[in-house]
């Protein structure tokens, strides 16, 4: 395609006609000629507001980047709202790849509830793959935001879902024929299909209810970054057992197979919550069919540890992603 901004209709037909799910506090959205998108809040509301890029992939990068902005979201106790889109292409893309990537974007926002509501495509020779940057919009009452610094000491740490799920899905879909030489394709298949626990709002909405501290997703740098995160943004040591972290064994074989830590693989859909009764938390998430564990405990002491049959690994800030070793 051209290089520039989209014509009016590629635009029209690619784009915005497949924008669909609609929000009442969305005032001004998605339009021709229209450059900003207004939003109403209630008087006890606020914003809540998380940016990030999908690079590490190009398979299914726009249902992707839509759940790893509304995650951000959701683990500050935070309702999502709508997203923007910021998509720079190659001048090789097809029309057919924007409809392909738009109608992921819309098939997700549908799902959780929220509006596409602006944004901004273009065709560039600046980047070699498609880039897509996601801003995600939330709103939440004032008295009832919740930080990744809210940890208290004494608190349970609690993981959902399992480790390393967007990694594993990622490696699945971007070497499956070679997977295929050595595993089952039931196998391939089910690593490939992990995406579809990628989202985090599900838990969030009942970790808030069950009086959680904290929560934080787990992301790029994996569930060892994210621990050290939550620690040291709340000023708590902690006490893991890494044997309760809970873990796939497709994600245990594929990063066998490839030689990657799935401790510091990127794990979009398993969110660390902080909560007094852990435990309790653990039965109200799988009543709504959540797995989840409780995997340690805050502590008053400076110690971020991970033990792992009586020896013990002192946690560090987070490393470069596994994901981006292996790509």
């Amino acid at each position: 395609m051209k290089t520039g901004k989209l014509s009016e209709n590629v635009l029209k037909r690619s784009i915005l006609k497949q924008i669909k799910n609609r929000r009442p506090e969305v005032l001004v959205g998605a339009a021709v000629g229209e450059d900003c998108a207004v939003v109403a809040l209630e008087e006890d509301e606020v914003f809540v507001l998380s940016t990030d890029p999908i690079t590490g992939t190009t398979k299914d990068i726009g249902s992707l980047s839509v759940h790893t902005a509304l995650n951000d979201i959701a683990s500050e106790g935070a309702e999502p709202v709508g997203v923007l889109l910021s998509c720079m292409l190659p001048p090789e893309t097809e029309e057919s790849e924007i409809r392909a990537i738009m109608k992921q974007v819309e098939e997700t926002c549908e799902l959780l509830n929220v509006e596409a509501m602006g944004g901004h495509t273009e065709i560039t020779k600046a980047v070699n793959q498609p880039i897509l940057t996601v801003t995600g919009v939330g709103k939440a009452k004032r008295d009832q935001l919740l930080r990744s610094g809210g940890v208290a000491r004494g608190d349970d740490i609690i993981a959902t879902k399992w480790i390393g799920l967007e990694g594993t899905s990622i490696i699945a879909k971007e070497r499956e024929k070679e997977l295929l030489e050595r595993f089952a394709p039931d196998f391939v298949s089910t690593a490939k299909d992990f995406d579809k626990y990628i989202s985090v709002v599900p838990e969030a909405a009942v970790a808030i209810k069950s009086g959680a501290h904290a929560m934080h997703d787990v992301t790029e740098g994996g569930i060892f970054g994210a621990l050290w995160e939550i620690a040291e943004s709340s000023g708590v040591g902690l006490e893991i057992d890494l044997k309760a972290i809970p873990i796939r064994q497709e994600t245990v074989e594929v990063c066998n197979y490839y030689d990657v830590n799935p401790y510091i693989l990127i794990s979009g859909g398993c969110m660390l919550i902080a909560a007094p009764d852990g435990f309790g938390l653990v039965r109200e998430l799988e009543k709504k069919g959540i797995n989840a564990a409780v995997i340690g405990k805050a502590t008053d002491s400076n110690d971020r540890v991970v033990e792992n049959n009586g020896e013990r690994r002192f946690l560090t800030p987070p490393e470069t992603d596994e994901l981006y070793k292996f790509m």
